[in-house]
């Protein structure tokens, strides 16, 4: 989820209210929000602008001088001014609100020291200016503001008065410290993904200038590509060689990276979690596939075995997004049918990724729609198709090309999963503390997960095999990320365990481990840990209702809190959703 990662690392929201009219706790919430969120929209200008927030259109990352001490700086000031209205408040939800945003404010300054304790700073800038520009060239972002993609990429080359090339700056900030004793350089494999992954960029970038036909962009463009082969000729001579083959992060750092993306228990204990799941997921997996089995008169009916035949059902690729949006219109059949979920008045969009997106983000992902502001703007379902290699050529996914597996995924990235999730933010209107300042990907992707295992029961059989197939996935990686992390296994095993036992492709499997060491360490434990939590309070609260139960209104409850991480939410279930159901 590029775009998705982007808000979550940002932490930030538009300065301004949802489109949906706020009601008044709302509206005061969002009133103490603004401080903090100018701060955050002034570093990250390409979020707050793929948010929707006027005035950041041209904006560019800072990478100035002191960037680091005077982000933190300004973070824990307007932290103070949060911390200062408290005092004054009566209402319970604009009192947790600000918690959210003093927590939320706290745990990025707390990040930047450790990040700056013990990393150089490496920069992928091709990546970075690419997603910067993506941001504005899209068929959902209005004609009007594209226009203003050329004068940010004019800031980015230096062609603007007043700005310096964003490769100069990114030099400079390595420069500053590379001398420094202990400092761990970038994953070997990561550099060099990047910089075999720029013409991809540049091209990217040609085709969408082309494409929306901006004007006079050649000169930037031009400049552009020779500062990224440039930067590239640096990469090799100065931070290759402080590159490292050991992927894994000093045992503090990863205990950040797993506060980030939401999880609050040691991984231990998510492991143990985990393999309990695993294995009862692969048991599940081989009864359904001894059915499919006998279905279909195959001579093995090991559940690896029938995946393999069924993945050799490749759709053509000219017929994929005409397949994935015949099973949104099923998907959404089976939604209304068994009254699982409200579905937003907008129809949905799903397309599949150009090789520069695939570069950027090699998973399938969702692409959410501007959340303020909204003008009918919708989010997107990408696919993608393959895993970039550093030598530049691509490992192909059979993954999600087959009919069996289009109905998990669409669930997952489409509905009633993030698409879902981010257009009801849009059209019922949602807290800036409860949709951006609680993000992290255990909220986000645990709903997506149990998104998926709502509509798994009325999929056919080999829509429910790789719906499991989808979850075993999550069960190892919550085992795998962290054994990785923590030198208990090595990454050919990892790789084996995915390919052998979950099933993935090869390609697939490569972008997993990439996920795991280099792309985003920890990120990918958040799937299942954030889906057990879910599960469980829909559990704990159909026994307290019994017969009362009623899933529709308890999935359009969870979907109308935002992005409250999972204590919150069950206390927002205990104490609202719970009394209004007796």
């Amino acid at each position: 989820m590029s775009r998705l990662r982007r808000i979550a690392a940002a932490c930030l929201f538009a300065l301004a209210l949802p489109a949906v009219a706020a009601e008044d706790w709302v509206a005061r919430s969002n009133a103490n929000a603004q401080p903090l969120l100018k701060v955050l929209a002034d570093f990250s200008p390409e979020s707050a602008s793929s948010l929707g927030v006027p005035g950041y259109d041209e904006g560019v990352f800072d990478l100035k001088p002191g960037t680091n001490e005077r982000f933190r700086a300004a973070a824990a000031a307007a932290k103070s001014q949060l911390q200062g209205k408290r005092s004054g408040e009566q209402d319970a939800r604009v009192l947790q609100d600000l918690d959210i945003m003093i927590e939320a404010a706290q745990q990025q300054i707390d990040s930047s020291q450790i990040n700056e304790k013990y990393l150089l700073p490496y920069i992928d800038v091709g990546q970075a200016i690419f997603q910067g520009e993506f941001g504005l060239l899209d068929d959902e972002v209005p004609a009007k503001r594209r226009a203003a993609a050329l004068v940010r990429l004019k800031r980015y080359v230096g062609l603007e008065a007043g700005y310096t090339p964003v490769t100069e700056l990114a030099k400079a900030r390595f420069a500053e410290v590379a001398d420094k004793p202990g400092l761990l350089g970038p994953v070997k494999a990561q550099v060099e993904k990047g910089i075999t992954s720029t013409p991809q960029y540049v091209k990217g970038l040609r085709d969408l200038y082309a494409k929306y036909k901006i004007k006079d962009a050649d000169k930037a463009l031009d400049k552009l590509e020779a500062q990224l082969n440039d930067y590239n000729d640096w990469l090799k001579a100065t931070v290759l060689p402080r590159a490292r083959e050991d992927f894994r992060l000093p045992r503090d750092l990863y205990a950040d990276n797993l506060k980030n993306v939401g999880l609050d228990i040691p991984p231990e204990q998510l492991m143990q979690k985990a393999r309990l799941s695993y294995a009862e997921i692969r048991n599940e997996m081989q009864a359904i596939a001894s059915l499919i089995a006998a279905q279909r008169k195959l001579p093995d009916s090991d559940y690896r075995a029938v995946m393999k035949v069924l993945k050799q059902e490749q759709i053509a690729p000219e017929q994929v997004e005409a397949t994935y949006h015949e099973v949104i219109g099923k998907i959404e059949e089976i939604i209304r049918r068994e009254r699982i979920i409200t579905l937003p008045e907008r129809a949905m969009l799903m397309r599949v990724a150009s090789p520069a997106e695939t570069a950027a983000q090699p998973a399938p992902h969702m692409d959410p729609p501007p959340l303020i502001g909204n003008k009918g703007e919708r989010g997107t379902f990408v696919l993608t198709a393959g895993n970039p290699g550093a030598g530049g050529k691509a490992e192909a996914y059979d993954d999600f090309s087959h009919k069996g597996s289009t109905w998990t995924l669409t669930a997952h990235e489409g509905r009633p999963g993030h698409e879902l999730q981010f257009t009801a933010m849009v059209e019922r209107g949602v807290s800036v503390a409860r949709s951006i300042f609680a993000f992290n990907s255990v909220n986000v992707e645990g709903w997506a997960l149990y998104a998926e295992a709502e509509t798994k029961p009325y999929e056919p059989l080999e829509g429910q095999l790789f719906a499991l197939q989808a979850r075993l996935q999550r069960a190892a990686r919550a085992i795998l990320d962290p054994m990785l992390n923590l030198g208990l296994i090595d990454k050919q095993r990892a790789h084996q365990v995915l390919t052998d036992e979950v099933g993935l492709s090869q390609g697939m499997a490569s972008q997993e481990v990439d996920r795991y060491t280099f792309r985003a360490p920890g990120q990918a434990t958040s799937y299942f840990y954030g889906y057990t939590r879910l599960m469980e309070l829909r559990a704990k609260t159909e026994i307290t209702l019994g017969p009362k139960f009623d899933r529709m209104a308890f999935n359009d409850f969870v979907i109308g809190q935002g992005l409250l991480p999972p204590d919150l939410l069950d206390q927002a279930v205990e104490k609202e959703f719970i009394p209004s159901r007796k």
